[in-house]
């Protein structure tokens, strides 16, 4: 699955149940770079969320700054549409979640 294709699945999925979310569009000279695709409050909890279909790995500076989202006492994660790989970077507090886990872990 592409990857945009999954992202509009996951905005649909939080327009759907009411979940204030930020789609952050990175690429220009005036964004900052590794910050994740989506900044979301779900139930009081900020979620740095960054999106990855099935084969791609996510770059170091986005599991740097997804750790620093969990370091403090946030949720910083990739989502995926299906399965989950190892992290790249296992020095940085991230996790993967698929996108049946993400429902089932947030949405229940």
């Amino acid at each position: 699955m592409r990857e945009s294709k999954f992202q509009q699945q996951v905005i649909q999925f939080l327009k759907d149940n009411k979940v204030w979310y930020v789609k952050y569009w990175a690429g220009s000279k005036f964004t900052v770079e590794g910050i994740p695709d989506l900044l979301v409050c779900i139930d009081g909890t900020f979620h740095g969320i960054e999106l990855k279909n099935d084969e791609y790995y996510e770059s170091k500076l986005q599991a740097y700054n997804m750790g620093l989202i969990n370091t403090n006492s946030g949720e910083g994660y990739i989502l995926r549409p299906n399965k989950v790989k190892e992290n790249k970077f296992p020095e940085f507090d991230y996790y993967q979640l698929t996108f049946d886990e993400w429902k089932e872990r947030w949405f229940r």
